[in-house]
């Protein structure tokens, strides 16, 4: 009977070598980060202008007629009617309370869902309360919000608050349940107790929670405003959107529309920004 040679006793088999992916070239980098983004909006944008030269209507501006609308808008020129050269202000105007409910509701809403939470006495407390107000429209609290603080920009100002309350204090308590409790095992074998348990441990694995509800109270908040400028508010773009629609001004309309959207979507890319410098510790929730 034949007999393995020296040579090859103790020889162990190696496995193959894995072939990394080369890195994509900055060309494909840049088609992939700004191009692609921008395929479905221009394809959008070429469906409507061909629906509306096939059908000849005349309800609905084409994209070329609206941009000539943002223009003067936004510079006058062109019509030098009662909406050229207004946009900054009624931008301005709905920056001002977009932005200022929404800043007091993150101020409200994530103390108080971290609380709620956190602590089981006060989640009983109040989450039935709370459970029981959210499917409220917020749109059914208009004729209240005109009582208590007349018709005015004040009202729209409570509407965006409320809308944006919500999602935000939901999302960040649920964030601080989801908290894996080995982690406050481990943090306390480590010597982590007290505030610096809930400012090391709670605080940054709720964060992608949190985020998530900035956002989306972000998305109800410009949804909002523009049901509280329409109540008589003089100057904003729910306002102006809504004297588009009296006017039959499809136009004005649709390019207030484009202002709001485009405004929530910068503002969004900030947060989304800001949540992937905050959360880089944790790349899968990187948006």
């Amino acid at each position: 009977m034949s007999t393995p040679t020296s040579s090859n006793a103790g020889v162990v088999a190696q496995p193959p070598a894995v072939e990394l992916a080369p890195p994509p070239s900055k060309a494909k980098a840049w088609m992939a980060q700004w191009l692609m983004p921008a395929v479905l909006p221009l394809l959008l944008l070429l469906a409507w202008d061909v629906a509306v030269r096939t059908t000849g209507t005349m309800l609905v501006p084409s994209p070329k007629e609206v941009g000539v609308m943002l223009w003067d808008f936004a510079f006058g020129g062109v019509y030098d009617d009662a909406f050229s050269e207004t946009l900054p202000i009624h931008w301005l105007q709905s920056m001002s309370r977009v932005y200022g409910a929404f800043a007091l509701a993150a101020l409200v809403a994530i103390p108080l869902g971290l609380v709620i939470g956190k602590n089981a006495a006060i989640r009983r407390f109040v989450d039935p309360t709370l459970q029981m107000l959210r499917p409220v429209p917020v749109t059914a609290w208009l004729p209240l919000s005109m009582i208590f603080f007349g018709v005015g920009p004040n009202a729209a100002i409570f509407l965006v608050f409320l809308g944006a309350f919500f999602p935000i204090v939901i999302n960040t308590t649920f964030g601080v349940k989801s908290v894996e409790p080995r982690l406050f095992e481990a943090a306390a074998m480590l010597g982590c107790k007290g505030t610096s348990m809930f400012r090391q441990v709670v605080l940054p694995a709720a964060m992608p929670s949190i985020f998530n509800g900035l956002r989306l109270g972000h998305g109800i908040a410009w949804f909002l405003i523009v049901v509280g400028e329409m109540t008589g508010v003089p100057e904003g773009l729910g306002a102006a959107i809504m004297d588009g629609r009296m006017l039959s001004r499809t136009d004005v309309v649709i390019a207030g529309m484009v202002v709001i959207g485009f405004t929530g979507f910068v503002t969004d890319r900030i947060l989304v920004a800001l949540n992937n410098r905050l959360l880089k510790w944790s790349p899968q929730h990187n948006v």
